[in-house]
């Protein structure tokens, strides 16, 4: 087994997991068989009950796992599909330490840092390195681990401290540090400093671990005298020292790192052979080049309420742009936060209020994600409501499902008071009701989550075709909440057709709209299994009926 782990320093946000997904891409394109961990220092057992706003969104996994977004990343560029256990946090590690403790296992002695919480980390790496991620049982021949924070956090030690351990126990032939620095530009000079890098690599040198490769993320490519000063000051060679600059997409990142010899200096470091012949390499500059190459524009309005954090959609934004590769339009995203649209809003600021629907109205198709609480939701009926009245290509994932039924129930049945009983618990018309096997005391993990079959209950519906006729589609949950299973016979009476259900026929998953070019919504979050090349069906069929295809 061989493992790379990627290090980061100076501050957050540099770009590691996109570093160890494009190293993984590599890795992949010589013929190895990846898989890939993602380290989290934070004492939460899992991302589950994290503010998007503050955490970005929480990715969800087949097996119901609620982990950091860069396990997204993961699975959309190397294409596997990773589990909980893929996904380390200080939490999960301790709450194992300390459940194997209670039941004695640690013989009466005292239980400390080192030994037992560094060697449970260096085991639950190797455990998970050598199951498979891509659908095969091959044991997979090299695991990417990204460690998230930045050398110096008091809550990464214990992490480090496993890390430089577990070079001596896979042994140093197997095994390559990456470390993610920044080296910024001060002053009219433009000159590109590298004391940053510097003091980080020094940092991670007193705490056991000598980095291999240095990928400096800077806004333009690193001068020749910068790349020099760094391999001499942090003691790696100069082919070594990687450019992470700006580029213009991000599917060009593997492409550079391999430009500047990176898969070669891999398989130096760690031992495997470098083929002539890369097709999978290859594919991505052909993506990268088409990507560069988009003019034509479709509009998508993206209705939400956390617009201000884009990482907070990022399964979404992939799962849009991927769709876009696919009908040769370049994606602009119409960002629209949901309770502008709200009549309310109207009479404190106009002109606000105008922005948004001016925005909602120039766009081609609507996108209403999923989301918690009642923040917005009168914005979101009201996108509904102009969709399905305008014949505007409309896609509700999740909460977007719900917000469409909560419309239909007000405006075309008459129920004026439709609401779900998370934002209303005594509407009169109970469009949306809590699920009842969900708990009611227990946040974290307590969701209809993971992969769950979705059978189709009729022959010939927009989403089956988008799907290519399978009688039933396997997509990701996250949702505590359904539409009410009583008003199921009278809203489809009325036109809005639950096209597929869950496996007992009674939970509603997908829904269309007749006599509309596309009006759909999911109760499940297709964009988790989005791929480049590979395109989320509803995603799809939304970016198609936006562009005027008929589906």
């Amino acid at each position: 087994m061989k493992y790379v782990v990627v290090t980061g320093g100076v501050l957050s946000g540099l770009g590691k997991g996109i570093t160890a997904s494009s190293i993984g891409v590599l890795l992949k394109s010589a013929g190895l068989s990846v898989t890939s961990v993602k380290i989290d220092p934070y004492l939460n057992c899992d991302a589950g009950t994290m503010s998007p706003f503050e955490h970005g969104e929480v990715y969800v996994l087949d097996d119901g796992g609620e982990v950091d977004l860069d396990l997204g990343n993961y699975e959309r560029f190397l294409d596997i599909a990773l589990t909980r256990d893929n996904n380390i946090t200080t939490g999960k590690v301790y709450q194992a330490v300390i459940e194997r403790e209670r039941k004695g296992d640690y013989l009466g002695k005292t239980v400390q840092v080192i030994p037992h919480i560094t060697n449970e980390i260096q085991e639950w790496i190797e455990r998970v390195a050598n199951k498979s991620s891509d659908g095969s049982s091959k044991t997979p021949d090299a695991c990417v681990i990204e460690l998230g924070g930045t050398v110096g956090d008091i809550e990464s030690a214990p992490f480090i401290e496993a890390l430089r351990q577990f070079q001596f126990r896979v042994g140093k032939e197997n095994i390559c540090f990456v470390h993610v620095s920044l080296v910024p530009v001060m002053g009219p000079v433009g000159e590109q400093k590298t004391k940053p890098t510097q003091h980080t690599v020094k940092e991670l040198r007193g705490l056991g671990i000598i980095p291999d490769i240095l990928v400096c993320r800077s806004e333009n490519p690193l001068d020749y005298e910068t790349r020099e000063k760094l391999a001499a000051f942090c003691h790696v060679s100069p082919e070594a020292v990687v450019s992470a600059h700006d580029v213009s997409n991000i599917y060009r990142i593997p492409i550079l790192l391999d430009e500047q010899g990176v898969s070669k200096v891999l398989s130096k470091e760690i031992g495997f052979d470098l083929p002539d012949s890369r097709p999978l390499l290859e594919d991505w500059i052909i993506m990268a080049e088409t990507v560069d190459n988009l003019d034509e524009v479709v509009k998508i309005a993206m209705v939400g309420k956390y617009t201000g954090l884009s990482d907070s959609y990022l399964s979404v934004i992939k799962a849009l742009q991927h769709s876009s590769f696919e009908v040769n339009r370049k994606l602009q995203i119409n960002w629209i936060e949901a309770e502008n649209l709200d009549e309310r809003v109207k009479r404190d600021d106009v002109e606000k209020y105008n922005e948004a629907w001016k925005l909602l109205k120039e766009s081609d198709g609507i996108l209403v994600p999923g989301g918690f609480g009642i923040r917005g939701i009168e914005g979101k009926i009201k996108a509904a409501e102009y969709a399905r009245l305008n014949k505007i290509p409309y896609l509700g994932v999740c909460l977007g499902l719900q917000i469409a039924t909560i419309e239909f129930c007000r405006n075309v049945l008459g129920m004026e008071k439709a609401n779900s009983t998370e934002f209303d618990e005594n509407t009169p018309h109970p469009a949306v009701v809590f699920m009842p096997e969900i708990s009611k005391t227990h946040m974290g993990g307590t969701m209809r989550l993971g992969t769950k079959p979705t059978p189709f209950l009729v022959e010939d519906c927009k989403m089956k075709r988008l799907y290519g006729n399978q009688p039933h589609v396997d997509e990701r949950h996250r949702h505590r909440y359904e539409v009410n299973p009583e008003l199921i016979t009278k809203i489809e009476e009325a036109g809005l057709i639950y096209v597929g259900k869950d496996e007992t026929g009674q939970r509603c998953e997908i829904m269309e709209l007749e006599n509309h070019p596309f009006y759909v919504g999911t109760q499940y979050h297709p964009e988790f299994k989005s791929r480049p090349g590979r395109p989320s069906p509803p995603f799809l069929g939304l970016l198609k009926a936006s562009i005027g295809e008929e589906i």
